[in-house]
């Protein structure tokens, strides 16, 4: 039995992949990988990550558009650039803090 790790990245940090050009807010966390075995089977097997580690769902966007990635921790660093992200989904959950990153709208009394 594998031991479940705890998650490395939180909710509302900015991210982006150690490999691809992408970059993300998180915005929710799988202790372990919860998608599709098609899905998994569909990355290359030399790039393949592990299943028992936490996965990350982000709103991402790369240079030509924006979308929703499914991330394994290993594949993911912090983004220390202190730009937004322009993906139109985020404004609606999250707002941006004086260090770059978001905090969830409902955590906010109004």
């Amino acid at each position: 039995m594998s031991k479940i790790r705890r998650a490395k990245y939180a909710i509302g940090q900015v991210v982006r992949h150690r490999v691809y050009p992408f970059r993300g807010v998180v915005f929710d966390i799988d202790p372990l990988f919860s998608n599709t075995e098609e899905w998994y089977q569909s990355i290359p097997s030399e790039v393949r990550p592990h299943k028992d580690q936490p996965y990350y769902h982000l709103f991402a966007e790369n240079a030509e558009t924006e979308y929703v990635a499914y991330v394994s921790e290993q594949n993911l660093l912090p983004d220390d650039s202190g730009e937004p992200v322009r993906h139109p989904q985020v404004a609606e959950i999250f707002i941006r803090d004086d260090e770059g990153g978001y905090r969830p709208r409902n955590s906010i009394l109004n």
